[in-house]
């Protein structure tokens, strides 16, 4: 997922905040993780705490995993995802 398609995303949910709340704030969590997990990857591995690598790593990817959780629910019917035009163009 590239910084553009975040900001994409990112535009929708602040259009719509008064409509889907609760989207816009797991949106701006999944962007916190993000950005803890490319701030945090450096101190973890300066001070050999090997066992946070993977915690960073997952945190960088979480935007990418919700967004594909997120179209497989909403193709699976099970939610319906609002935004889904915004993400078109990831996992392609």
């Amino acid at each position: 997922m590239t910084v553009d398609d975040l900001q994409r995303i990112k535009r929708w949910h602040l259009a719509h905040r008064n409509d889907h709340p609760v989207e816009y704030h797991a949106w701006d969590a999944m962007l916190t993780l993000w950005v803890a997990g490319w701030v945090g990857w450096v101190p973890v591995y300066a001070c050999d705490v090997i066992w946070g690598l993977p915690l960073c790593v997952l945190a960088m990817a979480a935007p990418s995993l919700y967004v594909e959780w997120r179209k497989k629910a909403h193709r699976a019917g099970r939610l319906r995802c609002d935004w889904m035009p915004a993400a078109a163009s990831i996992g392609r």
